[in-house]
């Protein structure tokens, strides 16, 4: 029961962790590329070794706030209810 309450909530955080990441990466770009945007794979003008660190870097930050969510949410779960949702 507790799996499916805790779904459409994981849902909800999970698009919200994407807006939350996109944002990061545009900080972390600015931080690491120094360009306002970074290289997209499609851009004709970009090299290889400008594109791929920049996907690597867009990887890397959504999957650890993806990771940090989800966790923190089952946390959650677990702490109002003494049941892990996994």
């Amino acid at each position: 029961m507790i799996k499916l309450l805790y779904k459409p909530l994981g849902m909800v955080f999970g698009a919200l962790g994407g807006v939350l990441a996109g944002f990061l990466f545009k900080r972390l770009w600015k931080l690491v590329g120094r360009e306002e945007d970074a290289p997209k794979a499609t851009d004709e003008e970009r090299r290889w070794r400008e594109v791929l660190p920049a996907a690597a870097l867009q990887g890397a930050t959504l999957a650890v706030v993806k990771a940090a969510v989800d966790r923190s949410g089952a946390v959650a779960v677990r702490k109002a209810t003494g049941t892990w949702p996994g």
